[in-house]
């Protein structure tokens, strides 16, 4: 079955899902969560849960449009019709930017892991390799991407799970003694308190925090190739935040527990350095097979949820009409050798400032992720505006706690753009979204208002699926 221009709809709710896993739980919890833990300490939990709640609400506010209306290219789509057109330009070129970000950080967190193994081989040599390697996936067809997203997810999501039973086992038998000290929630208290760095510590943390659950709403991007949106979208939506949260707030809470966290990260991803630590070096070779595999899952959907936004943006008149082209295998073909071409900027960096430049990729990824979510929360409000109160009565997946839960969560996102900006380490970011969020509306100015203003914009929802 396809869609009306051409993408094929091959994406099951079991793919759906684990994308959504595979995009979300990647680098930023295997290899990011180090640098946040060293900001907080322990009540970097409390980051991740607060973090967690606001990204809830975007994805219901998401979850709410893509029910009533999925389509390829998503939220812009959606913006372009609720804002105007110069709004999804500017949040559809965002989104296209945040993933090229985050896919830089993946590749640079490859090359890291690729170091523990071969420490002597220049990192820049897997970067190019693995940019290579996705882009050739990303051609397939959307099936045979989705199942190999899907295996990809399980097997991280299963290291994980056994992970946190292997840590609990571990704190339980008391075996495993790291030093002087030992493993036990002990660790959480005796390193300077929950909160060591204050809360100034817990607040400049939702800067790694934010970027580690970015990349979930690529469930918005899936609606245009989803077998059965109306049912696939909520169940992905309702089960995936729960799982998320989980995820990370107990694998943390296992990691420091074994571990004194002022000396989590200062190896590689904390996972395998734990590991590695208790003298378990069989395990600390299978996880950094598990975060590989992680950051290869996370590249493959970043490469696939940009491609689709521009092919959304390139019907829209709002993109060069090639990045609408498909295949015959249905699948936009010049967004991802655009998306490859960008992610070699990733080697460069790599060759030419190997040891800062994670920090400030992710900090870049958290302005262009921040900036998403909000455009998506204030879309969804704009169209609860027009819309009439029967035709909010017949929505299929309401966001909750309407109006009161999506005006929190649009406060809290302006506040990390002020963590942004308050904090040194994080400060250059803010910086370049400014610059890019202006090089936009400049752009769309020049180049797509006289072409007639970005585009026709959506029909209504239910005559496009009558």
């Amino acid at each position: 079955m396809q869609h009306a221009k051409g993408l094929t709809r091959g994406l099951s709710s079991r793919h759906i899902r684990f994308m959504a896993l595979g995009s979300a739980i990647g680098t930023g919890l295997f290899y990011g969560s180090a640098s946040a833990i060293q900001m907080a300490g322990p009540a970097v939990l409390l980051a991740y849960l607060i973090g967690g709640a606001a990204v809830f609400m975007v994805m219901r506010a998401l979850g709410e449009m893509a029910v009533r209306n999925p389509v390829a290219g998503s939220f812009g789509q959606y913006a372009s019709t609720y804002l105007g057109p110069l709004a999804g330009f500017v949040l559809g070129w965002t989104y296209a930017f945040e993933m090229i970000i985050v896919c830089i950080a993946d590749v640079t967190a490859f090359g890291i892991y690729m170091g523990f193994w071969f420490p002597e081989v220049p990192r820049w040599i897997w970067v190019l390799g693995i940019v290579f390697l996705i882009g050739g996936l990303n051609l397939c067809n959307v099936k045979v991407f989705g199942e190999m997203e899907f295996w990809l997810s399980l097997l991280k999501v299963g290291a994980i799970v056994a992970m946190i039973i292997a840590g609990l086992s571990i704190m339980a038998f008391g075996f495993g003694q790291v030093g002087a000290g030992g493993v036990g929630v002990d660790n959480l208290f005796a390193h300077g308190g929950f909160m060591p760095n204050g809360v100034s510590g817990l607040i400049a943390s939702f800067a790694v925090v934010m970027f580690a659950f970015g990349g979930i709403e690529i469930i918005g991007i899936t609606a245009g190739e989803a077998k059965d949106p109306h049912r696939v979208i909520p169940k992905a939506i309702n089960a995936v935040p729960l799982r998320i949260l989980l995820f990370y707030i107990l694998t943390l809470f296992v990691l420091m527990c074994l571990y004194p966290w002022p000396q989590i990260g200062s190896q590689g991803s904390p996972f395998v350095q734990i590991f590695s630590n208790l003298g378990i070096g069989s395990a600390a070779a299978v996880l950094n097979i598990v975060v590989i595999s992680a950051a290869i899952s996370a590249i493959n959907s970043d490469i696939f949820g940009a491609g689709r936004m521009m092919f959304g943006l390139a019907q829209q008149g709002q993109a060069p009409r090639g990045f609408a082209k498909l295949s015959q295998q249905g699948v936009p073909w010049l967004t991802v050798v655009v998306m490859g071409v960008a992610l070699l900027l990733g080697v460069l960096l790599n060759y030419l400032i190997p040891e800062n430049v994670f920090l400030l990729i992710a900090s870049i990824a958290t302005f262009a992720t921040v900036w998403v979510w909000l455009m998506i929360l204030i879309t969804q409000v704009a169209m609860r505006r027009q819309m009439s109160r029967e035709e909010v009565a017949e929505l299929k997946f309401p966001v909750p706690f309407w109006p009161y839960g999506p005006a929190l969560a649009i406060a809290f996102m302006v506040f990390v753009f002020v963590v942004l900006g308050y904090f040194p380490d994080t400060r250059t970011a803010l910086w370049v979204g400014v610059v890019w969020v202006a090089f936009l509306l400049a752009s769309y100015l020049l180049w797509c208002r006289p072409r007639g203003g970005g585009g026709e914009p959506l029909r209504d929802p239910l005559e496009l699926h009558r």
